[in-house]
């Protein structure tokens, strides 16, 4: 590998480091909540917008920063956002009240909504079809290796130090990634009009966190209530208004969106199957650490250090994805056709992670870590499988200058997805553990803390030191539990049907031609793809990125 190839794979490192900083963030708040409880005297209101305040900005700003990055360059913003990421985290380490946790997580969702969407939008400029899978796989895997280590990483910090210190771990490497991104990635540009769609900003920004706010609310307080059931309808009200603006204004000027690119199979159903995996793999995610710690009785680090098989299964799911996806040459004769397109390989991931859910539905409260260590690496052996090409296929539809606009509404479209499953399969998990408590014996406090969640059940059957009530609640856990792990086995397994029938035979899709039309038509100037940098003959193979002038 020449030192240039290497450059842009090191770059990869850098942009890896950076999601994962963000999926690290993620997971140990939630750990961090009950002493911040405790130590900032937060209410359970305070509580919920710790998360809430860094969802609902990051769904707002998702698109905007998309076409921000597109217009300004895609590695500048992805250093502004980092900075801001940075600063926002040592922000929260050193909050003094609830008020000032939410605005620096407000804050932290800001720089995530740049981080997410450049780091994808600079894939297609940085690598070639050939090398975009093994890419692809690298970004992924930093997002999902964030769920177990941040568990481990946060449960010894919070045993160890103060609170804040599991925000502080953001900072250096934050750091770092501002080094390796400022030295070895390439800037890049899109399409740079004159126009800016300010209606389109503001319509989209508020439909989604209006939807994201809903979708968070119905999962905290049913679905049966009036303020989340309004907040989602107004949210998708004005969505709908948002698409018929962007659809009026498609033709006149620049447009948020590219509305032409849900034309593309690959992309739309790249895209629908990515948000799918999220709600396949949302039963790992969140049911089983409860599992670990509630029902089998260990600590953070331990429940941790128990999902690290997940990761190892992702690993070996993406090593062998990718090089079936991956074309390659020998002795200087052309790449042959990769071995395997993305269909059958996605289609075969999500029927792996079905089997593999199918089973943990099968759990009891004595079958112990060894069946849920073995059916977890299954399912991460499938989720390797499948994310990357399908997210491959999605990213094969965007044209160099609509590239972070476009992986902008892909992450869109997937956090609104992510959040409306946490929402949905929450509620069928809490619905079945409470379907299975008998707590008539109880005084009406202690009641309401076993039917709020199962760590609440462990609380008071220890407090009470009833045996039976800490037997019940064990049992009606791993009852919901299955249930929902059940209903994400029947969601992975349409999805592998859904791919078979719908998605390219091939793994990509070529970039529409509405983008180069749009980008022709508005004497859009694009960055070089492969600046000389990264060394000559890069960009042979795919054709050189020229600037376009009017």
């Amino acid at each position: 590998m020449s030192g240039s190839e290497a450059r842009k794979w090191w770059a990869l490192v850098a942009i890896a480091a950076s999601v994962l900083v963000v999926g690290l963030d993620l997971t140990v708040l939630s750990l961090a909540l009950p002493v911040l409880s405790r130590q900032l005297h937060a209410s359970t209101t305070d509580l919920q917008w710790f998360s809430a305040a860094y969802s609902l900005v990051l769904a707002a700003a998702l698109l905007p920063a998309g076409l921000i990055g597109d217009r300004m360059g895609r590695k500048k913003l992805l250093l502004i956002a980092l900075v801001l990421f940075g600063a926002a985290s040592a922000a929260c380490a050193f909050s003094t009240s609830s008020a000032e946790l939410i605005a620096a997580r407000a804050v932290l969702g800001l720089g995530a909504a740049a981080i997410f969407p450049m780091s994808i939008a600079v894939l297609p400029v940085m690598f070639t079809e050939e090398e975009r899978p093994r890419a692809i796989a690298i970004v992924m895997g930093a997002t999902f290796i964030g769920y177990p280590v941040g568990p481990l990483l946060g449960g010894w910090l919070l045993d160890n130090f103060w609170w804040g210190s599991v925000f502080l771990i953001n900072v250096p490497v934050v750091v770092l990634a501002l080094v390796a991104v400022t030295l070895l990635m390439p800037e890049s540009y899109g399409a740079r009009s004159t126009s800016i769609d300010i209606p389109g900003i503001g319509l989209s920004s508020l439909g989604l966190a209006s939807l994201t706010y809903g979708l968070i609310k119905a999962g905290q307080d049913g679905w049966g209530d009036a303020t989340a059931v309004a907040t989602m309808l107004a949210g998708a009200v004005v969505l709908a208004g948002f698409v018929a603006w962007e659809r009026w204004i498609t033709g006149r000027k620049q447009p948020l969106i590219q509305l032409e690119l849900f034309r593309s199979a690959g992309f739309t159903w790249g895209t629908v199957l990515t948000t799918f995996v999220s709600f396949a793999m949302f039963g790992i995610l969140f049911a089983i650490p409860q599992y670990f710690q509630e029902v089998l009785g260990f600590d953070s680090f331990g429940s941790g250090l128990r999902m690290l098989p997940l990761i190892g299964g992702m690993v070996i799911g993406m090593l062998a994805g990718t090089r079936l996806q991956t074309a390659r040459s020998k002795d200087g004769e052309p790449a042959k056709a990769a071995p395997l397109g993305a269909r059958p390989l996605v289609a075969v991931g999500f029927a792996v992670m079905a089997a593999a859910l199918a089973v943990g539905a099968a759990t009891r409260v004595t079958s112990g870590t060894g069946l849920a260590v073995a059916w977890m690496t299954v399912a991460g052996l499938g989720l390797g499988l499948a994310m990357p090409a399908a997210m491959n296929v999605a990213l094969g539809a965007l044209s160099t200058e609509r590239s972070g606009s476009g992986s902008a509404l892909i992450t869109a479209l997937r956090q609104v997805g992510a959040t409306f499953g946490v929402a949905v399969l929450g509620t069928v998990l809490l619905s079945a553990y409470r379907s299975r408590l008998s707590l008539g014996h109880l005084p009406a406090v202690a009641a309401d803390a076993v039917r709020s969640s199962v760590a609440g059940g462990v609380a008071v059957a220890h407090a009470t030191h009833s045996a039976d009530l800490l037997v019940m609640v064990r049992t009606a856990y791993v009852h919901g539990q299955d249930l929902m792990l059940a209903v994400c086995a029947v969601i992975a397994l349409a999805s592998a049907v859904l791919a078979l029938i719908f998605l390219p035979r091939r793994g990509t899709a070529t970039p529409t031609a509405t983008d180069a039309a749009t980008a022709a038509a508005t004497g859009a100037v694009t960055g070089t793809a492969r600046p000389v940098a990264t060394g000559p003959g890069s960009g042979d193979n795919q054709g050189h990125e020229r600037n376009r002038h009017r």
